[in-house]
This record gives structure tokens, sequence and C-alpha cells, in this order.
């Protein structure tokens, strides 16, 4: 197993290593992690309570990952105040941890305390989990793998992956384009206010489940829509009755295939094709 632990705290570090210290402005961080068996399928873990994720394959085989802690305003605004006589310092340090594991790499931040955006470079055959909360937005590009990715106050957009996807957000378009898809393999996108626009190869083969309670359902596939009756359920043994219709719409894309799903309340879905 390889550890690579990182500790940006500008004015201590930059004594033992070749770190240039940051007075004002933002701080700003690259390291490069090895894997232990380069040119194998990895995978990334990464989390942040504020601040956005950029991640992009490309033709290599370590993860490079740049960091920026973004200065509050209200640091700048406040450096030189006095409390009793003290002049306040403005602190511009962030922590960065990164730990590989067998291919397996996980980033940890201290974005609790302020935002932290992440630009990191994966080996194209990746496996993505990734989550933010604050401040920011997810974006993932010329990846292939499984991807986990979770947002609450900002968007997900994916171009040009190969794999399978599962995403949601709560405030925040989802857009998502594929390459390719991986047969068999059922996906979800969801949101609670935003866009669902996925694009899929147009030889897809997939079922469609798919509720948007205030917004519009768009395809230019040609989709056998399911028109299934109100399900009619008993509710108890003493035989009353209860009539449930189903608000979602079930179709076929292709024959059919593995389920996707796709949900929203406030927003349109849109399920294109690509080729």
């Amino acid at each position: 197993m390889k550890n690579i632990h990182i500790i940006l705290v500008c004015l201590l570090l930059s004594l033992y290593v070749n770190m240039p210290a940051f007075a004002q402005g933002d701080a700003k961080e690259q390291i490069t992690v090895p894997l232990s068996s380069p040119g194998k399928p990895g995978k990334l873990k990464v989390g942040l309570t504020n601040g956005s994720i950029k991640v992009t394959g490309y033709d290599g085989k370590e993860v490079m990952v740049e960091a920026s802690a973004v200065t509050r305003k209200s640091d700048d605004e406040n450096t030189g105040t006095t409390a009793n006589g003290m002049k306040r310092i403005s602190n511009n340090a962030f922590s960065l941890e990164v730990e590989e594991n067998n291919n397996e790499v996980d980033i940890d931040t201290d974005s609790w305390r302020r935002k932290i955006d992440l630009v990191v470079r994966v080996p194209k055959n990746f496996s993505l989990e990734l989550e933010a909360i604050n401040q920011g937005n997810i974006q993932v590009e010329g990846v292939n793998g499984a991807m986990e990715i979770s947002n609450v106050n900002g968007k997900i957009t994916l171009t040009n992956v190969s794999g399978s996807v599962v995403a949601n957000t709560v405030n925040g378009d989802i857009t998502v384009t594929f390459r390719e898809v991986t047969p068999n393999t059922p996906m979800a996108f969801t949101t609670l206010n935003g866009n669902v626009d996925i694009s899929f190869p147009g030889n897809a083969k997939f079922n469609t489940k798919i509720k948007s309670d205030r917004g519009d359902i768009f395809t230019d596939f040609d989709m056998a829509v399911d028109n299934s009756k109100p399900k009619v359920e008993q509710k108890s043994s003493s035989g009353t009755y209860r009539v449930s219709i189903d608000e979602w719409v079930y179709g076929k894309i292709n024959g059919g295939g593995p389920e996707m799903l796709f949900k929203n309340m406030h927003g349109n879905i849109y399920i294109r094709k690509t080729n």
C-alpha cells in the first residue's frame, strides 16, 4: 500500500518542502499519485463539503491532483483588524490528504472549513465515486468506468463518458453524454430542481422508467410506451380495495434492456441519441 499525505500549511511546511508560502489570495498545490498496478483499472473517491470537482481521463498511468483553496472574501476584508490590541493574521492554510491502495485513490480535504476546488486527471479506465455538497459543480470528461456521482447544490455534467452512471443532485441540472454504455447494467438519474438531459448511443437498448412532476419529457428515440391500466390493489383482508394510478412512464427503446430511471420534480427530462 502506498500512502501519500500532504498537509498544506503555508508558513510551516515551506520550511521543509519545496512549496511556496501563500501570503494572500488562493492557495494551490499539485501532486502526482503513482498506482500500485499501473495500466490496470482503478477507482477514485472524493468527497467535498464546499467546492467543485473536475475529473478528466487521459492516456497516462498516474493520478494527478490539483487543489485550490479559495480565500473567503471576509478573510481579506478582516485582515488587519484588531482585538484587544492584537492584529489579525490572515490564514490561507488548507489540508489535502491522498491515499492510494491497490489502485484505489481516496482524496480528503478540510473543505468543511473553506471552499476547495479539485481538478484531477486519471487514466481513462477508472471508476469514480464523487460527492459534493455546497458551492460547486461536478464535471467528468473522457472516463470509462462505473460512476456514482452525488451533488446537493450544484450541477453534474459528464461528457464523452463510457460505462455506467448513477447520478443524483438536489438543486442542479444533470447532463450526461455517453460514448458507450455497459451492457445489461441499470442506471439512474435523479434531481429535485433541474433538468435531466441524458444522451445515449443510438443503438443502446434499455427500458425506461420516467417521472417529472412539474416538467415535460422529450426524446428523439422511437420509444414504445407501456400504457398500462391503473393497478388495483387489495388494501386489507376485510375486502376493501384501493385503486392506485402509477405516475411513472414506462417504455422500451430498441427492444428494451436494463432499466434506466429518470426522475425530477421541477424541470424537464430529455433522453437523446448521439448518433
